[in-house]
């Protein structure tokens, strides 16, 4: 028989083992943010909407952390540097958004709203996916143009023309935003337009089935993840791969939040440049992938890749998914 000290203390030590293998975890991610920090500072006049609006993503779920953090003496150090890469990032971030408004105006004024720092919401209670609710099929690959969906989020913003009223929901949005069958970017695109609802604390009686619609969508991505893993993460598909970690995060998912896809993710940053896109062997020998080509038709519209290969939309998206995680841990 166990006596019962000895069985405290065993408690005890696995307890203190998770917290360690936490805060291992914890200091990993800040210093992969740090890292990407440094790749927005050097790129900061040349950065896409998508890179900015991720960048900003991460500082909300920053503060979020910052908000929730225990106050433990063993914690102040990550603490102080979680706050000093909020400082350093919401200067940053307000210089890459002025630069980028200043080279595409319009695109920029649509979304100005998302990059207020109180417009989102972070979750506090969190839900698992349910596979019962995940589609059978994806048989819509093009639910949706990006021009279409661009104009169903302004209408739901109000940026749809100068002091526009906000969330109207039109008919042909509700049709298309409520879809069945969508994959890829339709379905994260979909998954968004709930997201700025709640955000603008929109009423319209679609968004009174809000949740309905975000457990159809988050199952329906998350088979599309474990897909995507079941396949060895090839490169084309790991952009959707974070961005269905970072959506489904935000709407309240926590299974998305898988330690060994935070393992995965880490390994694609590039160790100079601190971003995320082709690693230097896929950039010089770019390989024959089937479904290459429809994985890679996204929102390429204002993407923006460099010289060495970093991707703004990619870099974007992975510091929203690492600050989802640090925020979940």
């Amino acid at each position: 028989e166990m006596s019962f000290p000895v069985f405290l203390l065993l408690i005890f030590l696995l307890k203190s083992n998770l917290s360690k293998s936490e805060a291992d975890s914890r200091s990993i991610i800040i210093s992969a943010l740090e890292n990407a920090t440094v790749f927005l500072e050097n790129k900061q006049r040349d950065i896409n909407l998508d890179g900015v609006f991720g960048f900003h993503i991460l500082q909300v779920h920053l503060k979020g952390a910052l908000e929730k953090w225990p106050s433990e003496r063993e914690l102040l150090s990550q603490q102080a540097q979680v706050k000093r890469l909020v400082k350093k990032l919401s200067s940053l971030t307000e210089k890459a958004a002025l630069s980028f408004g200043h080279s595409d105006p319009e695109y920029f004024k649509e979304f100005q709203p998302t990059l207020e720092l109180h417009f989102w919401i972070l979750p506090h209670l969190w839900n698992q996916t349910d596979s019962s609710f995940a589609y059978s099929a994806f048989d819509n690959i093009n639910c949706f143009t990006e021009e279409m969906s661009d104009k169903c989020f302004a209408y739901l913003l109000g940026t749809w023309k100068y002091n526009g009223s906000s969330c109207i929901v039109t008919k042909a949005c509700r049709k298309i935003m409520t879809m069945s069958g969508c994959s890829d970017y339709c379905l994260s695109h979909q998954l968004f337009y709930f997201l700025f609802a709640d955000a603008k604390g929109c009423s319209d009686r679609l968004f009174q089935r809000s949740q309905y619609y975000k457990n159809i969508f988050c199952a329906s991505m998350m088979k599309i993840n474990l897909m995507i893993e079941s396949n060895g993460f090839q490169f084309p598909s790991r952009d959707l791969f974070m961005e269905n970690i970072m959506l489904c995060g935000m709407a309240g998912f926590s299974d998305f939040y898988k330690p060994s896809w935070l393992e995965t993710i880490l390994t694609w940053q590039k160790p100079e440049e601190g971003c995320f896109g082709k690693s230097s062997e896929i950039f010089e020998h770019p390989p024959r992938v089937k479904n290459q080509e429809r994985l890679l038709r996204r929102v390429k519209r204002r993407e923006k890749v460099f010289a060495d290969g970093c991707s703004s939309h990619t870099t974007g998206v992975a510091v929203g998914v690492l600050g989802g995680f640090l925020y979940y841990y």
